[in-house]
């Protein structure tokens, strides 16, 4: 089952089990279970601390297995076989079980361990899906931390029947005491503050009670975390305001024009760049969103949070990034998780042999349809515009492509859906004027990004895409007020662009604390003639 590359790493992972731990699978006579016996059966080999029991006759999902340490009171399953981008959750699952400590702050741990009343988790997740694992691995670790807590983690695509049962269209999606919880990407840290409902409450207090910033870095992505580190190494005092640190990134496949790394995943570069921030005395805040930025006589910024604190600091940079642009069509908002999706490498697997749109002719767009290519019946791609903006090769592959027709020229008008999922789409002809419907389960919106910036109006200079607008040093039109990344007028929208546009802020932003501070001249002495 594991190669043995796989089986070498995972061997030296295993050396640091403290405590035996037992594989317990439920199994039936079908080959998944095959494979999943194969699997644990490798695992054992690898360590003398891991034991497998097959168990044939009870009522769990098939196949599953259990994580347990025998003595040790933790309720966690996978059903099915995580592999994929699953596979790092099954190690850590193993090594969390087996008593190697979490990285995760302390204080969240004491949290978790703090929670009262029985808490059932059942979180579906896709073997392609980048978003899934973060999910997986904190209700995993809350189970191993405290023994009212419980998660089985699903494959969607191998019990299809729950899905469809449960009308499960986007992952992951988590169910609690079996009814639906929160759906997408999630951390430990958000999981906590939805149970632990004073959680927010306290935060908010203990950020408004700091001491103004030097530097505050509003955002936490490539340009958020580029100015962090750049600030912090100056030696001023540096804090950071993100409501997800890792940003958009942590919603990217796969990257691979990251300069000197060749290959390399969102959520991966995410976390190592937290870890590279973390390494200097910078102050990380992170599930705080900004609601308003505001500037006193004397230059001290004060940005305004929506949980009611704030926070004051003497220059700021702003990367508050862009998210997925929205259709603003009718039906849209309605079947958002319900058949209408940003993500085709996360959800496309819950529409197996069914036929779905892509909306976006661009490289995003083309891409989206290339891969769903491969799982569903069929895949209608519509472009507003007279042709394909995708790269030629992109379009050359599409159009080899047997179960997918391609439309330009193509207005969607509305989404349409039974009340619990969806079932068609309209598009309006724009050169006839005429309107089509086309029936289908699944619609993919891939059509760019708007920036994250509307809190900002009225407050600093936005472009008419609401940009905001920087010069060449990534001043804003606000003194001592600085910009970076996705949400700037600045061209290209990369990783690596918004990773430099981030450092320059933050030495703009330095630059600006070095002649705001500096003494005033003083002026020269009288000098008496002889």
């Amino acid at each position: 089952m594991l190669d043995d590359d796989l089986k070498t790493q995972l061997a030296a992972y295993l050396e640091r089990l403290q405590r035996p731990i037992a594989l317990v699978a439920s199994v039936d006579d079908g080959d998944k279970s095959r494979e999943l016996l194969e699997l644990l059966e490798d695992i054992r080999a690898l360590s003398g601390k891991v034991s497998v029991e097959v168990r044939r006759d009870d009522d769990q999902r098939k196949p599953s297995f259990a994580v347990t340490a025998p003595g040790h009171d933790i309720d966690l399953r996978f059903a099915g076989l995580p592999m994929g981008h699953e596979f790092t959750s099954l190690v850590l699952a193993l090594l969390q079980v087996g008593g190697h400590p979490s990285k995760a702050a302390p204080e969240l741990l004491e949290q978790v361990r703090a929670l009262e009343g029985e808490y059932r988790f059942e979180t579906y997740f896709s073997l392609s899906c980048q978003n899934c694992p973060d999910v997986v691995q904190a209700l995993n670790l809350a189970a191993v931390l405290n023994p009212n807590i419980h998660h089985v983690a699903i494959d969607g695509a191998l019990f299809q029947d729950e899905v469809e049962a449960r009308e499960v269209m986007s992952v992951p999606s988590v169910f609690l005491n079996g009814e639906p919880f929160d759906q997408g990407r999630m951390s430990l840290e958000q999981i906590v503050a939805k149970l632990d409902t004073g959680a927010a409450a306290r935060e908010a207090e203990a950020i408004g009670a700091k001491d103004a910033f030097d530097v505050l870095v509003v955002g936490g992505g490539p340009a958020g975390a580029a100015a962090a580190i750049y600030a912090a190494r100056k030696g001023i005092r540096t804090g950071v305001v993100a409501e997800r640190f890792g940003g958009q990134v942590l919603d990217t496949m796969s990257i691979e024009n990251f300069v000197s790394v060749q290959d390399t995943d969102g959520p991966r570069l995410a976390a190592q760049m937290e870890q590279h921030v973390r390494q200097y005395e910078v102050d990380i805040m992170n599930l705080q969103r900004a609601q308003r930025l505001e500037q006193d006589a004397d230059g001290i910024t004060t940005v305004r949070l929506e949980s009611g604190a704030s926070l004051r600091a003497r220059s700021v940079v702003l990367s508050t990034g862009a998210r997925w642009r929205q259709m603003g069509v009718p039906g849209e908002d309605q079947y958002r998780n319900k058949g209408v999706a940003y993500c085709p490498h996360c959800d496309g697997p819950l529409f197996k042999g069914k036929r779905v749109a892509v909306i976006g002719g661009g490289n995003s767009g083309v891409e989206a349809a290339i891969d769903l290519a491969g799982l569903v019946a069929h895949v209608t791609l519509i472009e507003f515009d007279d042709r394909l903006r995708a790269d030629e090769v992109l379009q050359r592959k599409l159009r080899s492509l047997d179960n997918v027709d391609i439309i330009t020229s193509g207005q969607t008008i509305e989404v349409h859906g039974d009340g619990s999922r969806v079932n068609a789409l309209s598009y309006r002809d724009r050169v006839g004027g005429d309107v089509h419907r086309v029936e289908l389960e699944g619609v993919f919106v891939q059509i760019g990004l708007l920036p994250n910036t509307e809190w900002l109006k009225g407050t600093l200079e936005l472009s008419p895409r609401g940009e905001i607008e920087v010069d060449h040093a990534g001043r804003t039109s606000l003194p001592g007020v600085f910009a970076a990344g996705d949400a700037t007028t600045t061209p290209y929208k990369q990783i690596v662009a918004a990773m430099g546009d981030g450092a320059k802020a933050s030495l703009s932003a330095f630059d600006h604390l070095i002649r705001t501070s500096s003494p005033a001249k003083q002026p020269e002495p009288e000098v008496e003639a002889a």
